[in-house]
């Protein structure tokens, strides 16, 4: 063992790596803390890691010292690797009988295209194991200290997806549907297309005054944090300059953050917070 090499993991029933195995893990949303200890087991017996524009790059420091690193990250409106491509790549180094660890933000099965990747490899005869992850719309909420149940505000939580494969909203969902079924809407990916998705849900009957925050860098030093209502959560973004990556929540759970806010209580990052009970009375506040 080398000066370099970290400390082993504790002993237990760790799940075997053998060579020509994918392993698809979830980093979480972005604090290196947040990976669960079987992914960082497959993180440092990974001969190569194959990650995601959102995993933080401190996490690959755990990876061993000999291991080959490719980037694999998609990110809307810049040049991407198309899902095909990473597919068929993973399929081709474990038929070289290398150990992939395929790293991916968040939970690979939320949003994440985890499950066509695991078909692809699937249907190709490659082994395949699943270590899922905190997702954004759970962990980076929590962080906002916004929780997305309690049971005296909603007792139900819909999380949906601000784009399709084709890059723009998604067609098949129901905002009708949704603004009267879900008392909590949490929306991945809405940036680009935030005036039309709370334009549906306004058309649909949500209130204008309900609480929305976005959550920008969720779990990271810059986290950003805007509470706004669905009437003004479009324009409120746009002056203060909130940007993907970022989880948008719609429901009266935004209140809670008035008392929840555990990093503002332990002087975590700034946060901005915009009127979000619609009293007219914009403030900020850390």
């Amino acid at each position: 063992m080398t000066d370099d090499t970290p400390p082993p993991l504790p002993d237990h029933d760790w799940p075997d790596f053998p060579p020509g195995l994918v392993w698809l893990v979830g980093a979480g949303p972005g604090d290196p803390g947040l990976m669960t200890l079987q992914g960082l087991h497959a993180l440092r017996l990974a001969d190569v890691i194959v990650h995601d524009a959102l995993v933080n790059p401190r996490i690959l420091d755990w990876r061993q010292a000999d291991a080959t690193v490719e980037y694999a990250g998609k990110r809307g409106g810049k040049p991407s690797a198309k899902q095909r491509d990473i597919s068929l790549r993973l399929i081709e180094l474990a038929r070289a009988g290398k150990r992939v660890l395929r790293l991916k933000g968040g939970d690979p099965f939320v949003f994440g295209r985890g499950g066509e990747e695991a078909q692809a490899l699937v249907q190709a005869g490659v082994p395949i194991r699943l270590t899922p992850g905190i997702s954004a719309g759970i962990g980076g909420l929590a962080y906002a200290g916004i929780p997305v149940t309690h049971r005296d505000v909603n007792q139900a939580v819909t999380f949906v997806t601000g784009h399709d494969q084709s890059g723009l909203t998604p067609s098949a969902l129901d905002w009708q549907a949704l603004a009267k079924g879900s008392p909590v809407i949490v929306i991945y990916m809405a940036m680009k297309h935030l005036a039309q998705i709370t334009g549906e849900l306004l058309v649909a009957g949500r209130d204008g005054a309900e609480p929305v925050a976005i959550v920008s860098n969720a779990t990271l030093p810059q986290m950003r944090v805007l509470e706004t209502t669905l009437a003004r959560a479009t324009e409120d973004a746009a002056a203060h300059g909130m940007e993907a990556p970022a989880i948008v929540c719609l429901g009266r759970v935004v209140a809670l953050r008035q008392v929840i806010d555990w990093m503002g209580q332990l002087g975590g990052a700034p946060v901005r917070c915009l009127d979000p009970l619609g009293t007219g009375d914009p403030r900020q506040v850390s």
